[in-house]
């Protein structure tokens, strides 16, 4: 598969990616105006970050008893009753009068549900491709995000300045029953990944072998640590410049759209394998400009920069699919999908406590210190397999000695 129109030349690829773009505007439009009328009523950071990345919160526990459900129901009858879950999530949390604590608890009841549907989307998605056509896949789904979220900000930022935040969250609730359709009526029925029923026992059976593995665990800890402490600066928008929240979540967005476009379609695959660390690294280090409190255009113009850096994800999932046994598929995908916005939740959390203590600008800096620190430390581990590797390799495989080292490169 060479190129995004051989994509859309897949009758399911098509429904399946408008239904996620119709979904991801809901979610960006309601995130934006659930964290701005919390904002407005505590004038709290910490609680204006919770509220629009508290679900995070839930995914954790989600991924540990729920996530088996991800390769053990038929995808297309769980994202049309998830789309329609949150749909009626959303149109609960524009209810007039309901109190802050009220709100986090239905945002954390989201978080359940979300950890189990990234599992079914992104294992849906290896299923309807080609296992060469996924990372151009998933290239394209993250373009799309970037897209959607510019459209679902710009959106959300017109309707909570001229007309209400409670009307921008009932467009989206709208947004998400509509997308409940296109699943519905787009998607091919197709059986379970996996046999035998979703259970707690199989979720932690399978998180256990999945986290067996050295190179995974590296892995998983590179997708969800440094981005996430990156959101958490995200996070600090609206208390940063309750203004321009908008502007600085577009131009964001717009920077991960040309990342995933960069990695995904114009990096050569010879070189993209090499460039994880180096986009993470370009990920952090505009955020510690913001110390300074840049003036608007320039604080937009770093925020894009640096998540262009969000492209590293791609190249750490395409790793993380050549090292997955097919049937576990879609619970490797929500297991980083999940531990990605958890810990992004955490960090939005850190980060309104900073914040609260400190400043916005402050706690962005911290965090994205905290997220160059974490790279260099994955980067030198990751490091010594390797030099460890070519020290056995060096070593001439003759008589007994050589054979033992055969052995244990093997069993490496």
């Amino acid at each position: 598969m060479r190129s995004y129109r051989d994509l859309f030349r897949i009758p399911e690829f098509t429904p399946f990616f408008l239904a996620a773009s119709v979904q991801t505007v809901a979610h960006t439009m309601a995130g934006l105006a659930l964290g701005t009328l919390v904002y407005r009523a505590t004038q709290s950071p910490l609680l204006s970050a919770l509220s629009m990345f508290g679900s995070s919160f839930a995914q954790v526990l989600g991924a540990a008893l729920l996530l088996s459900a991800a390769d053990r129901l038929p995808p297309r009858a769980a994202l049309a009753g998830l789309s329609l879950v949150f749909a009626a999530v959303t149109a609960v949390l524009a209810l007039p009068g309901l109190p802050v604590g009220a709100l986090l608890l239905v945002v954390l009841a989201k978080g359940l549900a979300e950890a189990v549907g990234g599992g079914v989307r992104w294992g849906l998605l290896n299923e309807v491709l080609t296992r060469d056509g996924y990372l151009l896949g998933r290239s394209a789904f993250n373009m799309m995000s970037g897209v959607m979220q510019i459209t679902g900000f710009a959106a959300g930022g017109v309707l909570v300045a001229l007309l209400s935040p409670r009307l921008a969250l009932l467009l989206a609730a709208a947004l998400y029953a509509a997308a409940t359709a296109g699943l519905r009526l787009g998607l091919t029925r197709r059986p379970p990944r996996a046999a035998g029923r979703p259970s707690v026992t199989a979720t932690r059976r399978a998180n256990a072998a999945l986290w067996s593995s050295p190179s995974r665990r590296h892995l998983y800890l590179a997708l969800w640590v440094p981005n996430g402490l990156i959101v958490g600066c995200e996070s600090l928008y609206v208390s940063y410049d309750p203004g321009a929240a908008g502007t600085l979540f577009a131009c964001a967005a717009s920077g991960m759209l040309a990342g995933d476009v960069a990695v995904g379609r114009l990096v050569p695959a010879r070189l993209r394998h090499r460039l994880g660390t180096p986009l993470l690294l370009l990920l952090a280090a505009p955020y510690l400009a913001f110390a300074l409190h840049p003036p608007l255009p320039l604080g937009a113009a770093l925020a894009a920069l640096a998540s262009v850096g969000f492209g590293a994800s791609l190249v750490q999932q395409e790793h993380l699919m050549a090292r997955t046994p097919g049937d576990l598929a879609g619970h490797a995908l929500g297991l980083h999908s999940a531990g990605m916005v958890t810990m992004q939740g955490v960090s939005a959390a850190v980060a309104g406590a900073v914040a609260q203590l400190t400043s916005p600008p402050t706690a962005m800096t911290a965090l994205a210190a905290a997220s160059l620190g974490v790279t260099a430390a994955l980067w030198t581990a990751g490091r010594r397999p390797a030099r460890r590797a070519e020290r056995e390799a060096a070593v001439p495989d003759t008589g007994a000695r050589g054979g033992r080292g055969t052995e244990a490169r093997r069993a490496e």
